[in-house]
C-alpha cells in the first residue's frame, strides 16, 4: 500500500488506538487517531482520509451517528465499524447506514489491515470513475430490510453470546447456512471451528463415519483412523443441514451424543468427549415427519429448543433490488467485467417473480446476466429465457399445452439448483384435478373418485392432505 494512504482511527479506548496506529504504520499506512467522533467530524471539514476505522460506543456522537452523517455527505468514503458489543442489530444498522465493513472485537489485526487496504483500494477506484454515485452496498451475505428478515435479525441478536441449540426452518436457497454462520460468529464459540454438513448429500452408509469418524480397519476401505465432523467442530459449532433426511439409526446415535456429551467412532471402543453446539436446519415439516414416524420425537425436542424461520424470497420482495446490487457487484469482482445495472422496469418486473429457488436462484441469475448480457444496463429482454416463461402456476392453469409449459418450468428449476420440486408441483396439480372433478360431479365424491380412477377413501384422504373443503 502506498505511503500516501491516510487512515483515521476514532476510539475512546487508548489501547485500541495504540494497537491500530502501530499496525497500520508498520503496514505503510499513515494513521491519525481521535478519542471521540466530534473531533473527527470537525477536522474532516478541512481534510479527508482514505478510510476511517470507528468504534460504535463512544462519548458524545457515537459511531453509528457519525457513520450516518459522513455517509450522507461523503458516500464514497469507506468506514469500517468496530465494536465490542457485537449484536446483530448493530451490524445491520452499520451496513444499512453504509459501513464498508463491520468487525466485532476482539479482531485479528491481520484482518483489520487487509480490510483497510481493501477499503483504500475501493475509495481510489471510486474516485477514478465518472459513473453516478450509488448507495454504498453492504459487504455481508445477510441483506434484508423486509419485516420478515428483521425478525430473523432480532432472533439472532437475542441469541448472541448463547450456546443454545437452534433449529432453522426455511425453503432451499433461503440462506439457512448464512444464518447458522451468523449465529456462530456472534456466539462465545466464534473463534472455534464452524463445520457444516448436509445430510441429504451424504450416502446413508457413510453418514455415521462422516459424523463420528472411524477407526482404522472399521470397514473395507478404512485404511487409517479418521476424525468425524463432531471432533473437527470440537469447541465450536456443527451445522447439520437438511436434518430431516437423517436416517433413523443415525438419529439414535445423534440423540445419544446430545444426551451424554460423548460418542464412539465407528469401530471404536473408547468414548470421545464432545463439546459442540448443534445448529440444525431443514426445509421439511419435522412435526409431520415425527407424526409419520420418520423422525424421532425425542430428537426433535432436543433440537427444537429455539426455532428461526427464514422467509421465502417472495415474502421479502422489497429486498430483491439490494440483493441484486450486491450479487452484481460480487459477480463483477469474481467473473470480471463491469457491474450490471437494472433499468427501473426490469427491476420492477423481477420483483414480481416468484423466485422458487429463493436467494440462491437470484444469485445464479445475477451471475448469468454478468456473463451473458452484452450491455451495462439490463433490459427485460436481457434476462434468461426461463424468467420470461410462465411460472408453474400459470403453466398448470393454462388450458393450452400446459404439459409443455410444465416441462419448461421443471427444466428451469433444475438449472437453478432447486431441489424437491415435486413438493410444490404435485400438490397443486392434484388440487386442481380434484376440484375440477368435484365441480363436474356437483360435489359427489364417489362419482369424482371414479372419474379420477381412485377409490372414495383415497379421494377423501387426498382432500384432507390438501386441506380441501369436503362436500358430500
Amino acid at each position: 500500500m502506498s505511503d500516501t494512504s491516510n487512515v483515521w482511527v476514532v476510539d475512546d479506548d487508548d489501547s485500541i488506538r495504540w494497537v491500530l496506529e502501530r499496525a497500520l504504520t508498520q503496514a505503510g499506512i499513515k494513521c491519525r487517531c481521535f478519542e471521540e467522533a466530534d473531533s473527527l467530524l470537525a477536522e474532516i471539514k478541512y481534510e479527508q482520509p482514505d478510510a476511517i476505522i470507528s468504534d460504535i460506543r463512544m462519548p458524545g456522537t457515537d459511531g453509528l451517528a457519525m457513520l450516518d452523517e459522513l455517509h450522507a455527505s461523503l458516500p464514497e468514503l469507506p468506514i469500517i465499524i468496530t465494536t465490542a458489543h457485537s449484536d446483530l442489530e448493530s451490524a445491520v444498522a452499520s451496513y444499512q447506514q453504509g459501513a464498508f465493513e463491520y468487525l466485532p472485537k476482539p479482531f485479528d489485526i491481520d484482518d483489520v489491515i487487509a480490510i483497510t487496504e481493501r477499503a483504500i483500494s475501493h475509495r481510489r477506484k471510486t474516485l477514478k470513475t465518472s459513473e453516478a454515485k450509488e448507495e454504498a452496498l453492504p459487504t455481508t451475505e445477510i441483506i434484508g430490510e423486509a419485516p420478515a428478515m428483521q425478525e430473523v435479525f432480532r432472533a439472532i441478536g437475542r441469541l448472541a453470546h448463547s450456546n443454545i441449540t437452534v433449529l432453522i426452518n426455511g425453503e432451499s436457497g433461503t440462506g439457512k447456512e448464512l444464518v447458522a454462520r451468523a449465529l456462530h460468529r456472534h456466539s462465545p464459540r466464534a473463534s472455534a471451528p464452524f463445520i457444516a454438513l448436509n445430510m441429504a448429500a451424504i450416502p446413508r452408509d457413510l453418514m455415521e463415519s462422516e459424523l463420528f469418524g472411524h477407526e482404522k480397519g472399521a470397514f473395507t476401505g478404512a485404511a487409517q483412523k479418521r476424525e468425524g465432523r463432531f471432533e473437527q467442530a470440537n469447541g465450536g459449532t456443527l451445522f447439520l443441514d437438511e436434518i430431516g433426511d437423517m436416517p433413523a439409526e443415525t438419529q439414535t446415535r445423534l440423540l445419544r451424543v446430545l444426551a451424554d456429551g460423548e460418542f464412539y467412532r465407528v469401530g471404536g471402543h473408547v468414548a470421545v468427549k464432545s463439546d459442540v453446539r448443534i445448529i440444525a436446519a431443514t426445509h421439511q415439516n419435522l412435526e409431520e415427519l415425527v407424526r409419520k414416524g420418520d423422525f424421532r420425537e425425542d430428537l426433535f425436542h432436543r433440537l427444537n429448543v429455539i426455532r428461526i424461520h427464514i422467509p421465502r424470497l417472495a415474502e421479502r420482495r422489497e429486498d430483491i433490488p439490494k440483493l441484486m446490487q450486491y450479487f452484481f457487484q460480487r459477480a463483477a469482482e469474481e467473473l470480471g467485467g463491469e457491474k450490471k445495472v437494472l433499468l427501473p422496469e426490469t427491476e420492477k418486473y423481477l420483483c414480481t417473480l416468484d423466485w422458487p429457488g429463493n436467494v440462491r436462484q437470484l444469485e445464479n441469475t445475477c451471475r448469468w446476466i454478468t456473463v451473458m448480457a452484452s450491455g451495462r444496463e439490463i433490459h427485460i429482454d436481457d434476462l434468461p429465457q426461463e424468467l420470461r416463461e410462465p411460472t408453474v402456476h400459470e403453466a398448470i392453469d393454462s388450458p393450452s399445452d400446459w404439459g409443455g409449459q410444465l416441462r419448461e418450468w421443471v427444466s428451469t428449476q433444475l438449472a437453478s439448483g432447486r431441489q424437491h420440486i415435486l413438493d410444490e408441483a404435485t400438490p397443486r396439480f392434484e388440487r386442481i384435478v380434484i376440484e375440477a372433478a368435484l365441480n363436474y360431479t356437483g360435489g359427489r365424491k364417489r362419482d369424482a373418485a371414479e372419474l379420477l380412477g381412485w377409490g372414495r377413501n383415497t379421494l377423501t384422504r387426498k382432500m384432507k392432505e390438501l386441506e380441501l373443503s369436503s362436500r358430500s
